[in-house]
């Protein structure tokens, strides 16, 4: 093994700030949810503060407040699998049956762009588009005699528009995966079906939609795998007191309860079981999907 190594210690070099960002910044900060099974104090720090067990994992399921956010966490997860996840899928397809190279990588760069935006900035063109009187509005007023309609403040409107908002950053990045997974489809496959009579919607289905099946299936295993991290800044940002019943998430509420509330014991309690949760659906859905013939993410 040591010969291997130093036979191969380029390889190895260049993957040294790979391993020692995870390390650091991922593996050292676990040894931090001890402090989930303690009543945590910053005075007594880690060795010194009282021991409690499963205290605070039992307040988990008798905290009507918890059971709220948990239901919020994935309602909002699930419309963000069933809503945002296909349309990576449908236009990385559509840019697959571009034939214009040019017109191809043009689109791209524009469907690119979103993901290069801090959420911060998106919420602030959505503030200014939706607000009471924003642009949305006053054109709903002027062209339809509409209503002022409260986008922002309206329960009813704060995940429709998360989901959106996700979908118009992220979606062409999300294509990455999905056209690199097609430019290996060989082009011998859409001649023949092309002479078997295939037309354009049937060489999709029987030969785009199946080179596709395995990478779909990875990502979406992996998709489980944070099905309850549904993105602290982007609700935070969009929160207000007339959505926080709707839009409270367990990211957000872990921040609320943990640092303004300085309650770090119960936060780390609801942040582990979160990651544990995300463990088993990942271990869960990779057996599945090898039950049924995929190989899975390992």
């Amino acid at each position: 093994m040591i010969k291997r190594l130093w036979k191969e210690r380029y390889l190895y070099l260049l993957l040294l700030p790979g391993l020692l960002y995870f390390i650091i910044y991922r593996y050292i900060p676990m040894a931090g949810n001890i402090i989930a099974f303690q009543d945590y104090s910053a005075f007594q720090g880690f060795l010194h503060s009282e021991w409690v067990g499963l205290k605070h994992f039992k307040t988990i399921f008798e905290d009507q407040e918890v059971i709220r956010v948990l239901w919020n966490t994935l309602y909002l997860s699930f419309l963000q699998i069933v809503f945002a996840f296909p349309i990576s899928i449908i236009l990385a397809i559509m840019l697959n049956e571009v034939r214009s190279s040019l017109y191809k990588r043009v689109i791209q760069s524009i469907v690119y762009v979103p993901h290069f935006l801090s959420w911060v900035v998106v919420i602030g063109i959505v503030t200014i588009l939706l607000k009471s009187d924003g642009i949305l509005n006053k054109l709903l007023g002027s062209v339809f005699g509409m209503d002022t309609v409260p986008f922002l403040q309206d329960p009813h409107w704060f995940m429709p528009l998360v989901v959106l908002e996700v979908i118009w950053k992220e979606s062409g990045w999300g294509t990455i995966i999905f056209l690199a997974a097609l430019s290996g489809i060989s082009p011998s496959l859409y001649e023949a079906a092309a002479v078997d009579g295939a037309n354009r919607w049937q060489q999709i289905w029987h030969i785009t939609l199946p080179a596709l099946k395995s990478t779909i299936v990875i990502l979406l295993i992996l998709r489980l795998g944070s099905v309850l991290d549904v993105g602290f800044e982007q609700i935070y940002l969009m929160l207000t007191p007339f959505t926080m019943e709707v839009g409270n998430v367990l990211d957000t509420f872990v921040y609320l309860k943990g640092i303004q509330n300085s309650d770090f014991s119960f936060a780390t309690a609801v942040g582990l079981f979160k990651s544990v949760i995300g463990l088993i659906l990942i271990v869960a859905a990779n057996r599945l999907a090898k039950r049924f013939g995929d190989g899975g993410v390992y």
